[in-house]
């Protein structure tokens, strides 16, 4: 009576999928193959399984030149504001190789930021610099330290 139970308790587990079942799995032969599993024939599957590795090496080398552009663009900003570098930014760049530079756009942006950088250091850029300031506030402040040293020198001198 055991052998019966254990044996009827075997087939329900088979017929759930649960294992066994390997008389069921050889008859069908199909559907072991991935390419008629999917409804093409095995030059059909091999093509689209060739274009998926095309594709996704594409995909893999714009992700790395976008990272390599990146860490070009983070370096440029490291130098620019005197910034320690990074070892991680030069194996990323040297792993996307020697064509590696800023977009197009970032570059604009470097660019512009650069040329207003440049004017403002130059001697017209101080001078427009010093058209915008409010001229009565520095007199006031010559006035008040002029005060403040005529104040000074009268407590340490005592014949002013």
């Amino acid at each position: 009576m055991a052998f019966f139970v254990k044996n009827m308790i075997s087939n329900q587990v088979k017929n759930l999928g649960f294992g066994g079942g390997s008389e069921e799995k050889k008859e069908e032969g199909g559907a072991s193959d991935p390419a008629a599993a999917q409804g093409m024939t095995r030059e059909e599957y091999e093509e689209y399984q060739k274009q998926m590795v095309e594709e996704k090496m594409e995909r893999d080398a714009a992700f790395t030149q976008k990272k390599a552009e990146r860490a070009c663009l983070r370096v440029h900003l490291r130098d620019k504001y005197r910034l320690p570098k990074s070892e991680m930014d030069e194996t990323q760049i040297q792993l996307a190789g020697d064509d590696v530079d800023l977009p197009e756009d970032l570059r604009k942006m470097v660019d512009e930021d650069q040329h207003e950088e440049e004017e403002k250091d130059s001697i017209l850029g101080q001078l427009q610099n010093l058209q915008n300031m409010d001229l009565d506030t520095i007199k006031e402040k010559a006035q008040a330290t002029f005060t403040e040293i005529k104040q000074s020198a009268e407590q340490k001198c005592s014949v002013m």
